[in-house]
């Protein structure tokens, strides 16, 4: 008798244990990858927020680490990545939150593979930035000039899709009438820049500075570090890969002087499915 009381104890466990599991999500939890840099991450957050996934404490913003996830109704996993190793870890992990750039390098089109985006917010604006004390010379203001021109917002317009938004409110002709475009003819200016879009858009600012007798060398970088380590260093004038959040936390851990010149475009962080294809999987 007494085995047979243990038996039925040992079954009500299990029954019980299982039934936990399922209330909890399951003993499978979903993994979402995000971005391990301080505003991506906040950002990767934000969405998943706003998708209506899990819900941050009052007042968590552009600084939010998993930490500061008060409700986790579907008990998600957050796995934290480097930004641009996102898209090659997106098949071991149930989704991964994205930032645009990464996600066209990848051959994902943001506004098809997307199983949720961020609103074209100019918070997360790519900007131009230069070392303090350079952002009024001659040379830097006509590469302003040359990205805020109607030639590159039509060719963000019309290259990307939605993927990449121009947030220049009103573009120029290219050029800054206030510069000396005969006096820097024959001057060469440097900026580093992501492969995509940052590097691709600056192709079509190339061919503007070159018909005033100006080079543009883009130096591609393919991490968030360096573009600002050397434009403090002045080994290169100019960067444009980052949003002012990540700059002015950039700035404040690193002791750096960058400053912003211009926000160009914003680049919308997506949700993407790894292992799962749609978002119906977290909550079933």
């Amino acid at each position: 008798m007494k085995k047979i009381i243990s038996l039925i104890l040992i079954a009500v466990l299990t029954l019980t244990a299982a039934f936990s599991l399922t209330a909890c999500g399951g003993s499978d939890k979903i993994t979402i990858a995000i971005p391990n840099d301080t505003t991506n991450e906040a950002r990767a957050l934000l969405l998943l927020e706003d998708l209506e996934l899990i819900k941050l404490k009052d007042g968590a913003g552009i600084t939010a680490t998993p930490l500061d996830v008060e409700e986790n109704p579907y008990n998600i996993e957050f796995k934290e990545v480097d930004a641009a190793q996102l898209p090659n870890v997106l098949k071991d992990v149930d989704y991964a939150v994205i930032n645009s750039n990464y996600a066209i390098e990848a051959d994902l089109n943001p506004t098809k593979d997307a199983l949720g985006i961020e609103g074209s917010s100019s918070a997360y604006g790519n900007i131009l930035a230069v070392k303090e004390g350079n952002e009024n010379t001659d040379i830097i203001k006509a590469l302003k000039a040359a990205l805020e021109s109607k030639k590159v917002a039509d060719f963000i317009a019309s290259e990307y899709d939605g993927a990449v938004v121009s947030v220049v409110d009103n573009p120029t002709d290219g050029y800054d009438s206030s510069v000396d475009y005969s006096a820097l003819s024959g001057e060469t200016v440097s900026v580093a820049a992501s492969p995509t879009p940052h590097a691709e858009i600056l192709g079509i600012v190339k061919t503007i500075l070159a018909e005033k007798n100006i080079t543009l060398e883009i130096k591609e970088f393919t991490d968030y570090v360096q573009p600002n380590n050397v434009v403090e260093s002045g080994e290169i004038d100019a960067n444009y890969f980052q949003h002012i959040p990540y700059l002015d936390d950039f700035n404040e851990e690193n002791g750096t002087h960058i400053v912003s010149v211009s926000a160009i475009h914003v680049e919308p962080i997506g949700i993407y499915g790894g292992k799962q294809t749609s978002l119906d999987a977290i909550k079933e």
